[in-house]
């Protein structure tokens, strides 16, 4: 595995507040207010800031946004146009240049910031300074927890999505990727970008987001790149984010609908292994995948498992695009 090269790193300048919150808005107004407010109401105005990135939403979004903050009455909430839709990692790295802070906080549209969390997250980030990144228990809006933390994706854990099948999962539980709810503050080898506190000491080293991802696997690569500069992850479920699952993306419901993913998925996912594995790294794991569809096929064929391939999934995976599609995020 191989740590970020060639990315821009945050200067060592003074920090100007204590924790900035961004907020990136794509076509999502009303979400994004509400997640700034939520946020805002969790900040010491007097020294903290939430900053809602529009990455150049095609419709009314910053207009509206803009308005919303002149009603929420709220000095420490700012809007930044993006003068492109470079994606998630781009918009946020907006974000984070918009303002020295010695902490970032990212924050999905689709979530809602419960009380108490902005500062049980910080405290853990200045617990320990080997503590780079540490995020909040995700949960829906009954309370009911999420996944959110997760082992590396590896080339065994392809095999694991391929054949899904429990005996497979079984035999090979090291490599499953999801790390199940965690009641306890934990090291963890990633998080969930929907919500995620980083120190600036880490953007100082690692450098920003990687900007070669358009929307996904840029939160693993993150960190993954965090843990080879020597800081640690840590996942603190006393800290608590509503997480309106797929209110923010088209992904998470073409997925259960199994309807094909859009293109910058396939291109996120096979940069992802290249990047971590070298240069054949997505090609072993789509091998590694393909050979677990093997397992799973015959089931499927005479009616004894339920469908899991996503429409067009196996050309698209070892493609690793769609054909042209538009791109949100």
């Amino acid at each position: 595995m191989t740590i970020q090269s060639g990315v821009p790193r945050l200067s060592a300048q003074i920090p100007q507040v204590r924790i900035a919150v961004i907020v990136l808005n794509y076509r999502t107004p009303e979400l994004a207010l509400e997640a700034a407010k939520s946020a805002a109401d969790d900040l010491d105005p007097a020294r903290d800031v939430v900053v809602i990135v529009d990455n150049a939403s095609p419709d009314e979004s910053a207009t509206i946004i803009e308005r919303g903050i002149r009603e929420l009455a709220r000095d420490h909430v700012r809007l930044v146009r993006s003068p492109v839709n470079g994606g998630f990692a781009a918009g946020n790295n907006v974000g984070i240049r918009a303002i020295a802070a010695e902490a970032y906080v990212l924050l999905n549209s689709d979530t809602i910031v419960r009380p108490g969390t902005m500062e049980k997250l910080f405290a853990v980030l200045g617990s320990d300074p080997s503590v780079g990144l540490v995020s909040p228990l995700l949960c829906g809006v009954d309370d009911q927890p999420q996944i959110s933390c997760f082992r590396f994706m590896s080339i065994p854990s392809e095999f694991i999505r391929g054949a899904s099948t429990s005996i497979v999962t079984k035999l090979l539980r090291r490599y499953e990727v999801p790390l199940g709810v965690l009641a306890e503050k934990t090291d963890v080898p990633w998080t969930s970008f929907a919500c995620v506190m980083i120190a600036r000491r880490v953007l100082e080293r690692v450098g920003f987001l990687d900007e070669g991802y358009f929307m996904y696997f840029e939160d693993a690569d993150y960190c993954r790149s965090a843990q080879m500069a020597g800081f640690r992850v840590v996942h603190e479920p006393a800290g608590r984010v509503v997480h309106l699952r797929g209110k923010s993306s088209p992904v998470k419901e073409a997925t259960r609908l199994k309807r094909p993913r859009p293109s910058y998925f396939y291109e996120a996912r096979n940069r992802y292994f290249d990047r971590g594995y070298g240069r054949l790294g997505a090609t072993l794991a789509n091998l590694a995948w393909s050979f677990g569809l093997l397992v799973v096929l015959p089931r499927q064929i005479i009616g004894k498992k339920e469908k899991t391939l996503m429409e067009d999934e196996f050309f698209d995976n070892w493609r690793g695009k769609r054909p042209s599609q538009e791109k949100q995020s």
